[in-house]
């Protein structure tokens, strides 16, 4: 494994990473994709901490503009009085990853902050190629907004989250529920190590596409299944106007070849007038926030982050 020695990496992370090194598991382009989400539930069935024990855990579905969509309520409470409710849209590239992958995860985020999670398992690329997750994200966090009976929850508003893919449909649901709003606001967008405009010219893209998990040729099979329409701003939401966009929460990994990106959309939403709570975890890689039991280090940080979307709900919620 090439290593820049100038980058600081954590001790847990750097046995990971060998780890995952001696492993010697083929790139992504060789694998098809069933074979590439299948190792992805693989690979969280190893690396991540087991899912918290709920109150509520129960699967539902809404309708979407491709046919009905999964989900999956989450709520440390039996019942509790109305409140804000978190639409969690998973990571995996718009190709890989669904709502066990992200189970545990969203376990804690109930669990820590103590609203309901609404987890959205979008269709997937390449049988839907974009935008039907962009899609599928709006008419989910829609009809959570409209208060369904079948949540039996009743939102005052809507915090949007996910990692990865999902940070970049949290950031393009919060554009299209400004552009057009939702039965309730959103209250805070809060997008963990998110894809937000092109990174090909990025130092991260240059500095971490090799050797730290998310690799391109990764990337490229992402982008190649997902089919993107260049420049649209579903794909690159940097490129839409900030000013009328809700508070942000935003995290990125030191370690990872999207860090620049989420740098970029944080400082398009400053310089908006937006109301952001920017944190970068040195030493850490694209993913950790469901490699908790392989970088437990990264605990620690999911912490830190759920701790400021309460502040920031603490200033905004309605």
């Amino acid at each position: 494994m090439s290593e820049q020695t100038d980058h600081f990496v954590r001790a847990d992370v750097r046995a990971f990473l060998d780890f995952l090194e001696s492993a010697g598991r083929p790139p992504m382009s060789e694998l098809s994709v069933e074979e590439a989400r299948a190792g992805m539930h693989a690979s969280v069935h190893i690396a991540e901490l087991p899912a918290k024990e709920m109150a509520v855990k129960r699967d539902l579905s809404c309708p979407g503009p491709s046919g009905d969509i999964p989900l999956r309520l989450y709520d440390a409470r039996e019942s509790r009085e109305a409140g804000p409710v978190m639409v969690f849209f998973h990571g995996g590239g718009f190709v890989i990853g669904d709502l066990d992958t992200h189970d545990a995860l969203c376990t804690e985020l109930a669990a820590s902050l103590d609203i309901p999670v609404v987890s959205v398992d979008y269709h997937l690329a390449p049988e839907h190629p974009f935008p039907a997750a962009p899609d599928d994200a709006e008419a989910a966090a829609r009809w959570v907004a409209s208060n369904p009976t079948e949540l039996n929850r009743k939102a005052t508003g809507l915090v949007l989250c996910g990692d990865s893919a999902g940070g970049n449909l949290t950031i393009v649901t919060a554009q299209s529920l400004a552009d057009e709003p939702a039965d309730v606001p959103v209250l805070v967008q809060a997008p963990i190590y998110p894809l937000a405009d092109d990174i090909a010219g990025h130092q991260s893209f240059q500095d971490f596409s090799e050797g730290y998990l998310l690799t391109r040729d990764a990337m490229s099979f992402f982008t190649r299944s997902y089919a993107p329409k260049e420049g649209d701003v579903r794909n690159w939401p940097i490129l839409r106007q900030a000013h009328d966009l809700p508070p942000a929460v935003l995290c990125t990994a030191g370690l990872d070849p999207l860090r620049d990106s989420g740098r970029n959309y944080a400082a398009h939403l400053i310089q908006a007038g937006v109301d952001v709570t920017y944190m970068e975890f040195p030493g850490i890689i694209h993913g950790f926030a469901n490699l908790r039991k392989a970088i437990a280090s990264g605990q620690s940080d999911l912490t830190a982050f759920t701790h400021a979307i309460a502040a920031m709900l603490e200033r905004h919620a309605k």
